[in-house]
């Protein structure tokens, strides 16, 4: 099992400092989210709540998460990276793409891109994006960005995007990990069909193992059962060695998890993130290795 810790809701100010500590403490990755800005007022259901309602305040910080990668990534040589998620829709590919195979290349291919499709209507709006054709875009986006990132002259002329042979330099070398996210029938269909892992919400062991065998029908399905593929899972009863035992025999591959929650603080402060990054290496992590 490979260990990931979440910065979200963290101060970004800290996050250079966090990556050090991170990568001295044998962690393998660390995990940025996105949010573009948070409306005072939002009518969408947040789809990961019993109330729908925002985990977070408007005051929380949602740093870009290529900003953030690109600025620990200077300060680390093994760690790795992903968004969990990036809301791909809301922008476009070819820009996605430019970033992202720039960083890849810069960081020494150490990036995931964890992508879902969103699910606020009004950062669509405001992004000037299609909110009800998103899973769509999603797909074929998907398609062109791996088309720029093979290097050499490509073409695309699909459904959404649309141009003739150009190339992007410079190429990625071998392949960005697209990690999908999302709880619904076509999102994990979609991580079956075109991902190369899925990621979570928080579930319980015994529900992960359901989404486990889930994903691995629709990719047999798929004919995609013999590829290598990543599960991404935080749990709500799984705290110690045991239970990320009977998580890894569930299917998880990749832990994530903010250790500062799990030893009673809310990391507020740089040392009790740093403190809890280091106690998790020493207790869980070098136990698990």
């Amino acid at each position: 099992m490979k260990f990931c810790a979440s910065l979200a809701f963290s101060d970004p100010r800290h996050f250079r400092e966090i990556a050090v500590a991170a990568e001295a403490a044998d962690w393998d990755y660390l995990v940025a989210s996105d949010h573009v800005v948070h409306p005072e007022n939002i009518d969408s259901p947040y789809p990961y709540t019993a109330d729908n309602a925002p985990r977070w305040e408007a005051s929380a910080p949602w740093p870009d998460p290529w900003v953030a990668i690109s600025a620990m990534s200077a300060v680390t040589e093994r760690l790795r990276f992903l968004t969990s998620i990036f809301v791909l829709p809301l922008r476009n590919p070819i820009a996605v793409a430019k970033t992202v195979g720039t960083l890849a290349v810069m960081s020494g291919h150490r990036i995931d891109l964890g992508i879902g499709i969103g699910w606020m209507k009004e950062e669509f709006d405001l992004l000037g994006e299609d909110f009800h054709n998103r899973g769509k875009r999603t797909d074929e986006m998907v398609e062109v960005m791996r088309k720029l990132w093979s290097g050499g002259m490509v073409e695309h002329h699909g459904r959404y995007y649309d141009f003739d042979r150009l190339q992007m330099s410079p190429a990625v070398e071998g392949r960005i990990p697209i990690i999908v996210g999302g709880l619904s029938e076509p999102a994990l269909r979609r991580a079956a069909r075109i991902g190369d892992g899925w990621t979570s919400d928080i579930h319980s062991t015994e529900e992960l193992r359901d989404l486990c065998s889930t994903l691995k029908g629709y990719r047999k399905e798929y004919g995609r059962d013999d590829r290598p593929f990543e599960i991404f899972a935080a749990a709500n009863d799984a705290f110690d060695v045991d239970g990320y035992r009977r998580l890894e025999a569930a299917g998880v591959t990749h832990l994530l998890t903010m250790p500062w929650v799990l030893y009673g603080s809310t990391g507020g402060s740089l040392t009790e993130k740093t403190d809890a990054l280091k106690r998790f290496g020493d207790e869980i992590i070098a136990t698990m290795r």
